[in-house]
């Protein structure tokens, strides 16, 4: 009877998590539909809703590293795989795809620990037809008034961040915080944009039916800094670890771009323009992992409904962002 009440339990576990999945996916594949087969019009300049584009998937990864959950008490060695999927919009403009990552752990003492880790994310980048300002920080030298009102379609990108990392761990359960533990890492990245090109026409102004590429296609190199504090917390066969981090890349970047037209190709970034170093921003996240111990099977409830509410206000012009996270350790 006892065996045949755990095989229920295991079944009902999974079934849960399979319906959380599910139904973030649904959600997914509904925000999709409603974008699709229609002129997108939006406040944001082209050249800043890019940036954005460009840096959510990267944030999303940053916000559910394989870092965090329970620990395997009695191994000295321990392994996590975690398989995610990012999709993000503003307007017609979106970039979707799968998050790969994995990481190893040994225990030094029952309170530190130490491991080593890595992701690899694939995104792509499309669009609809959008009517935006045309801007480019850039390329200020640029022939064309600016910003004016233009068209911008046929985006058929990808963005790709791969990137490995170091980390360090202290746990307790001391204190007033119950059992948590306080986690520290260093990563390094690179972050390929290519083939983030848009085809524009200018609509308005003395410029007006002026048209040619706009290209955002670069690589960018950074290190990030993460230091955040986990709670665990056990009911049943089953684990709550609320966390909260911080990180920091650095350093930021120009953000880069190339501009053609009738007579005139030009590129540069930003911050050789001097208008700013924008990419790679620090960021604040939140995260609840919800671990169904006898499977070593986790989903990252917390990070999907804090990054759907945190990317939108801290990316002005991102309108949609779902970000899932499973995770296996053994």
């Amino acid at each position: 009877m006892q065996s045949r009440d755990a095989g229920w339990t295991k079944q009902a576990a999974y079934g849960l998590l399979g319906a959380i999945a599910y139904g973030s996916l649904g959600a997914i594949l509904s925000g999709l539909g409603q974008t699709s087969g229609s002129v997108a019009t939006a406040n944001e300049d082209i050249e800043f809703a890019s940036e954005h584009l460009g840096e959510v998937g990267l944030e999303n990864r940053l916000a559910a590293l394989p870092l965090w959950g329970v620990p395997d008490e009695g191994r000295r060695w321990s392994t996590l795989a975690q398989l995610g999927y990012t999709s993000a919009a503003s307007d017609s403009l979106t970039v979707e795809g799968p998050m790969l990552s994995g990481a190893i752990r040994r225990a030094l003492s029952d309170r530190w620990s130490v491991g080593a880790f890595a992701f690899y994310d694939r995104f792509e980048l499309t669009s609809g037809t959008e009517h935006r300002p045309l801007q480019t920080l850039f390329a200020p030298e640029v022939p064309i008034a600016r910003p004016v009102d233009a068209q911008f379609s046929n985006l058929d990108g990808r963005a790709v961040n791969r990137g490995l990392g170091i980390m360090a761990a202290l746990h307790s359960d001391r204190g007033w915080l119950g059992e948590h533990r306080w986690v520290a890492a260093v990563s390094w990245q690179r972050i390929e944009l290519s083939d983030f090109i848009y085809r524009y026409q200018v609509l308005q102004g003395p410029d007006s039916g002026i048209a040619g590429t706009l290209d955002f296609s670069a690589t960018y190199h950074n290190l990030t800094a993460l230091a955040g504090l986990e709670l665990l917390r056990d009911y049943g066969n089953w684990t709550l670890a609320p966390r909260v981090q911080f990180t920091l890349p650095t350093p930021r970047r120009g953000f880069a771009g190339r501009i053609t037209g009738p007579g005139f190709d030009i590129a540069g970034d930003s911050a050789s323009a001097g208008n700013g170093a924008h990419f790679g921003d620090s960021s604040f996240a939140l995260g609840l992992l919800l671990t169904y111990r006898p499977a070593h099977l986790s989903i990252d409830i917390g990070s999907t409904i804090a990054q759907a509410v945190l990317i939108p206000v801290n990316k002005s012009g991102i309108d949609k962002n779902i970000a899932l996270s499973l995770q296996w350790g053994y």
